[in-house]
């Protein structure tokens, strides 16, 4: 894990936004003793890696990268891209708007937990786990078909899903079995319980899109 130093963190610009990873889920007990379920992100230190200009890539945005990697296991584009923007070659890539921060960032810039406040709100955006085929109870909650009336085989089946002589067919979007999660997922108005800025760590109350190890977007709330 890379760790800045207390001198380093003095440095750090003060951003509304920052990447991290999901590590996983525990609880941790508040002031009134009450067990509280929370995820642990590791979250940066990030980058900026690039400063995106409407003048020359038709939008506003910042580009933050986090973690750190070998060269030999980046391709020479990305190699050129991190040395341009003065840092080392990082695992996930991600863009944040220029409304999402508090202040202007400069290129290679760092990024840490320290800019957050705890107790404060934040959206997470995140890619939700794969759950792979599923049928429709699981994908869309159906209740199911009866065993009344010699229907044996029909407890999970979706039912009638198209239409009779007209308009003889199923029309799009009607909902059926199919690949299940991997959908961009933003859960809004999580609160920070606990940040260690010594560990890049950011604890947030209650669960958060994707599988463990899965990166995610944090997005303060303004008020």
């Amino acid at each position: 894990m890379l760790k800045l130093s207390l001198k380093e963190l003095e440095k750090v610009i003060f951003m509304g936004a920052i990447l991290g990873k999901k590590i996983g889920m525990t609880r941790l007990f508040n002031e009134k003793r009450e067990a509280v379920s929370c995820t642990i992100i590791e979250a940066g230190p990030c980058f900026v890696t690039q400063v995106k200009r409407v003048e020359t890539d038709g939008y506003d945005a910042y580009q933050v990268g986090i973690g750190e990697r070998k060269e030999k296991n980046v391709s020479k584009p990305l190699q050129g891209h991190y040395r341009k923007a003065g840092v080392t070659p990082g695992f996930k890539l991600a863009e944040f708007d220029f409304s999402e921060l508090r202040q202007e960032l400069q290129l290679g810039s760092p990024v840490s937990v320290a800019s957050f406040i705890e107790g404060e709100k934040v959206n997470v955006l995140g890619v939700s786990k794969g759950k792979g085929f599923a049928g429709v109870m699981k994908r869309h909650h159906f209740s199911g078909g009866q065993r009344t009336h010699g229907q044996s085989d029909r407890q999970r089946a979706p039912g009638s899903v198209g239409g009779s002589s007209d308009p003889s067919r199923v029309f799009k979007g009607t909902r059926m079995a199919g690949r299940m999660g991997t959908d961009n997922i933003t859960v809004r108005n999580l609160e920070i319980f606990k940040i260690m800025p010594e560990s890049n760590l950011i604890v947030i109350k209650g669960s958060v899109p994707g599988p463990k190890n899965s990166y995610v977007k944090i997005v303060s709330i303004k008020k």
